[in-house]
């Protein structure tokens, strides 16, 4: 979660504006949660995001995939 948190923020913002849905600030606040355990890290928390946000996350990610192609 940390290393695809972290990653999110290299993307430009360009690419992250081919997928509006996804709320890519959030995303960098929840690396920083994780990486340095602010107020300790909330399991349940982290569960529900694997299971409710993680999924709209991967389909994301795949389409700007498709659409960067080889080159990208």
């Amino acid at each position: 979660m940390q290393t695809l948190a972290e990653s999110s923020q290299r993307l430009s913002s360009e690419i992250k504006g081919t997928e509006p849905q996804i709320p890519w600030r959030e995303l960098a606040g929840f690396r920083n949660v994780i990486v340095h355990g602010y107020l300790g890290v909330d399991l349940g928390a982290v569960w529900l995001v694997v299971e409710q946000d993680l999924p709209a996350l991967t389909a994301a990610v795949t389409r700007m995939a498709t659409c960067l192609g080889p080159q990208g």
